[in-house]
């Protein structure tokens, strides 16, 4: 498709000379508006302003300028249509073979921290119609949506003799549609509430990542650096946990690391839950993430403040905890309103994006069976449920070991069960933390006696586990045996 006119309307003029002077040089008819007209002649090229074909001008302070009959219908025509050259022709209107369009910098003007009506001014109307009706009519109109694409497409267009390829128009407007996807997509997340945060790394340094959403409608920050890429998944793994172990007339207190609980308890006082919770694992909880369910008075924040530790998570603090935390100027406070939230999960996979819910199930004691001889006791049926939940949220695969309502141990992330058990034994040997009487969760069914016959030499007495392999008579039998009791939940935890 040769090109033989040209609209461009740019809110940023840098590169676009080069775009410009290599359709001169093939004689392309440009026509311009406002500054992006006075850049251009500047620079020597003769450009024919909008209105003098629409024969309206800009008005309302360049709020209209290109929206009229005239261009659009340039822009849209079917060229290969008798009725669309008839019109064309009838209406005096010249043809619109490609289209340059940079929008104006919403997503910059809202991080920039202007206000309302500077935001608002911002929102785009015209160009982002442009470059819909030139995307749409990519079988005739090329459309350059952004300056990232002045040099591919100034390439493109020579090589091809001062003309575009199918392919690429259509290339162009996939690019194009994308482009307004995300303009769209920040104007609603502004209305919206969401925040566009850039974050000052990703997982690494040398990672860029930014966070969208509505932080604010979560927690206030009382005090801390800004939140990290970690941070965050920190947080949302520490608060999905807290929420699922939560107890009516408990404290519950977490300790996590790298989106892990190394330790977690429920007591009858948040200092005693904060103590055992820490006793699990007082190295690894150097730099985690602290959650509470319960407020956070003078007595837990001094034992809190003797821990390095990153970001410190819970609904409310006494005057006297706020006032000793927040003198530790990089430690991250937050207040969290407990709001509910349930997105769905979505991740890029291959050549994609993978969507699925969340995992909110959570086992109640009515809905567990028990195949085995011997029954847990009802302090071992508390301790269990507890289990359950905590291997809900730990990565796969995936033992925990509980006891007098604290997590003792957890083997995670291992590519065998039976070596999830085993790193939970070992670390809770290393912390001189005694097994007898434990009760063990497994994310996933075990149908080998392999894990039962561990578990029992350590001194677990009770198992928690989805069951529905036809294997499991194997471990049954094996529980008998060795007189543990186990606890068939239906429902299979796996996190990866």
């Amino acid at each position: 498709m040769n090109i033989k006119s040209a609209l461009i309307s740019v809110y940023n003029k840098e590169g676009i000379d080069e775009v410009a002077f290599a359709l001169v040089k093939n004689n392309v008819v440009l026509y311009s508006t406002g500054g992006t007209k006075k850049y251009l002649e500047n620079l020597g090229i003769n450009v024919l302003a909008v209105e003098d074909f629409t024969n309206y001008p800009e008005v309302f302070g360049g709020r209209v300028k290109t929206l009229h009959p005239a261009i659009f219908g340039g822009i849209l025509y079917r060229r290969d249509h008798e009725t669309d050259l008839s019109e064309l022709k009838q209406h005096n209107i010249p043809s619109i073979d490609l289209v340059v369009v940079d929008l104006y910098p919403f997503e910059h003007t809202v991080a920039s921290g202007a206000s309302h009506e500077d935001i608002i001014e911002k929102i785009d109307i015209g160009g982002i119609s442009l470059i819909r009706a030139a995307a749409k009519n990519f079988k005739h109109t090329s459309i350059i949506s952004s300056k990232e694409q002045y040099v591919e497409f100034t390439k493109h267009y020579i090589k091809n003799g001062g003309s575009t390829s199918q392919d690429y128009r259509e290339k162009l407007a996939l690019a194009a549609f994308k482009e307004t996807k995300k303009y769209d997509s920040a104007i609603t997340s502004y209305f919206s509430g969401e925040q566009n945060i850039v974050l000052r790394y990703g997982e690494n340094p040398h990672q860029q990542a930014n966070f969208v959403g509505d932080l604010n409608g979560l927690f206030t920050k009382l005090g801390g650096k800004e939140l990290s890429y970690n941070n965050l998944l920190d947080v949302d793994a520490a608060v999905n946990l807290i929420r699922d172990i939560s107890e009516k007339d408990k404290a519950s207190f977490a300790v996590l690391k790298h989106n892990n609980a190394c330790g977690c308890a429920k007591a009858d006082t948040v200092l005693q839950a904060f103590t055992d919770a820490l006793a699990a694992d007082p190295v690894s909880a150097f730099g985690g993430i602290l959650i509470s369910d319960t407020e956070i008075n003078l007595a837990t924040a001094q034992e809190i403040d003797k821990i390095f530790y990153e970001v410190c998570i819970a609904p409310s603090f006494s005057l006297e905890a706020i006032k000793l935390l927040t003198q530790k100027s990089k430690r991250i406070l937050l207040q969290w309103s407990m709001a509910e939230y349930s997105q769905p999960i979505v991740r890029s996979c291959l050549n994609g994006v993978l969507h699925q819910d969340r995992d909110v199930l959570n086992v109640l004691e009515s809905d567990l069976t028990y195949p085995t001889k011997v029954k847990p006791t009802k302090k071992q049926l508390s301790d269990l449920l507890m289990a359950d939940r905590l291997v809900k949220n730990t990565k796969s695969n995936a033992i925990i070991l509980v006891k007098d309502g604290k997590l003792i141990s957890s083997g995670t992330g291992q590519t065998s069960r039976v070596d999830a058990l085993r790193q939970a034994i070992v670390k809770a040997a290393a912390f001189n933390l005694p097994l007898q009487g434990a009760v063990m969760a497994s994310d996933a069914f075990f149908p080998f006696p392999d894990c039962v016959e561990i578990a029992a030499e350590s001194g677990i007495l009770a198992v928690i586990q989805p069951g529905g392999s036809i294997k499991d008579n194997l471990s049954i039998e094996k529980c008998d045996e060795l007189g543990l009791s186990m606890a068939l939940t239906g429902v299979r935890h796996f996190k990866h």
